[in-house]
């Protein structure tokens, strides 16, 4: 289940404010959906997207960056050559999944922002590369937001009335918890 976070009003004033000038960082800990809210915004805010998750990416897609990335025709060419698909320029977004593994996309960030041909979102757990920021905008994710307990409120609160209202299933949320006796 994907609800609205309180980061994708953020990820939204950056695109405005932007305009292609800027790429996008996400950080946070581990685990707290920051690939799952760079997906879903660039599905709902773009023509098209693709995903680079350094995590799985292929020797050849990382051998691009690294030998082709001054000549960005070239550079560009190959990746969606290897990638097997294109993407419209000034309508789409590329994201960098789990850049912190592969620093040569980090530091290819600010040639790409300049080029102009797409926007860039990147994402990482526990960023430390944050020399050279001014092609950067820095969006820190949390684990959840107080806004966004708000809107899971009502949900929540049903489920947990539901349960008290059929008393086997209220068991299992208000059960005390048993004394052990140390003998």
């Amino acid at each position: 289940m994907v609800f609205k976070r309180k980061i994708y009003s953020k990820m939204l004033e950056w695109k405005t404010v932007s305009h292609g000038e800027s790429a996008l960082m996400i950080e946070g800990a581990r685990r707290i959906g920051k690939s799952t809210i760079a997906l879903a915004f660039a599905k709902n805010e773009y023509e098209d997207y693709m995903i680079l998750d350094f995590a799985q990416e292929s020797q050849d897609v990382r051998h691009n960056f690294e030998e082709n990335i001054g000549e960005l025709d070239v550079f560009f060419r190959n990746l969606f050559l290897l990638k097997g698909r294109d993407l419209p320029k000034g309508k789409s977004v590329i994201i960098f999944d789990e850049v912190q593994l592969f620093p040569a996309a980090r530091q290819a960030i600010k040639f790409l922002v300049q080029d102009g041909r797409y926007d860039y979102i990147e994402t990482g757990s526990l960023i430390s590369i944050k020399k050279n920021v001014s092609d950067l905008r820095f969006c820190k994710l949390f684990l959840r937001y107080f806004e966004d307990d708000i809107r899971l409120t009502k949900p929540v609160l049903h489920i947990l009335m539901r349960a008290v209202i059929v008393r086997r299933n209220a068991g299992v949320f208000f059960k005390k918890p048993r004394k052990i006796r140390v003998i």
